[in-house]
């Protein structure tokens, strides 16, 4: 077998033709690699978006309904008792929700003093103090205005029962004694009215779980919003 040597021409061209495919292709991967660094898919774009965190103040002044989900009272509650409730809607500041419905709020009970026997009325106050937005794991303090509820008055009920008492017991004086009889029958009665209503408290103040409250933020509230 003959073996034709390869001339020195043939071999450059070979060579040649080699370093200018590899430098294509170098040149093919170097430009996929830089597109690649410049930009980002729009998929992922789009996720990163929604996933940006931004701030949100919500001004003074703005309404908050929450609903209660501890029950409190004037007579079954103490001073400094946690309480709990959550939004009855979401707030909005714009156009978009910077917080949502079902966030939790929280707070103490201020006062709760109950009716007396004699005089004083019951009173019962409670101040929110935390707000959770739901779905995020944050805590904000909120400044608001204490909400406060006072007991009806029962004067004119207690009129009532001392004077009927009192028209009673005149009845019965007139047909045992007559007209003295009916003053000292009219005594007699009115004491006895008298009596009941210091031995009976006035009413009772008290909030049941899901009632609905309102709170006004006395100070601004800056809070984190995804998206």
């Amino acid at each position: 077998m003959r073996v034709f040597p390869i001339s020195i021409v043939t071999f450059a061209a070979v060579v040649s033709v080699g370093a200018a495919c590899g430098r294509v292709e170098s040149t093919g991967s170097a430009a996929g690699r830089s597109t690649g660094a410049a930009g980002e898919p729009t998929s992922a774009r789009s996720a990163a978006a929604s996933s940006a965190v931004h701030e949100v103040t919500i001004p003074a002044g703005t309404n908050l309904a929450i609903v209660l989900d501890t029950a409190i009272g004037s007579d079954t509650s103490r001073a400094e008792e946690p309480v709990r409730g959550h939004l009855a809607r979401g707030i909005d500041v714009e156009g978009r929700t910077a917080v949502p419905s079902g966030s939790a709020v929280s707070g103490v009970v201020t006062e709760a003093v109950r009716s007396g026997k004699v005089k004083g009325r019951a009173r019962l106050g409670v101040h929110f103090t935390e707000l959770s937005p739901r779905g995020v794991d944050e805590r904000y303090d909120i400044s608001t205005r204490q909400v406060a509820r006072v007991a009806e008055g029962t004067k004119k009920k207690d009129a009532l029962e001392i004077g009927a008492p009192a028209a009673g017991g005149a009845l019965i004086g007139a047909l045992v004694g007559g007209k003295k009889g009916a003053l000292v029958g009219t005594a007699v009665g009115g004491g006895a009215g008298t009596a009941v209503v210091l031995s009976t408290r006035g009413k009772e103040v008290r909030l049941a779980k899901g009632t609905e409250l309102n709170l006004r933020l006395t100070e601004p509230l800056t809070v984190k919003v995804k998206g």
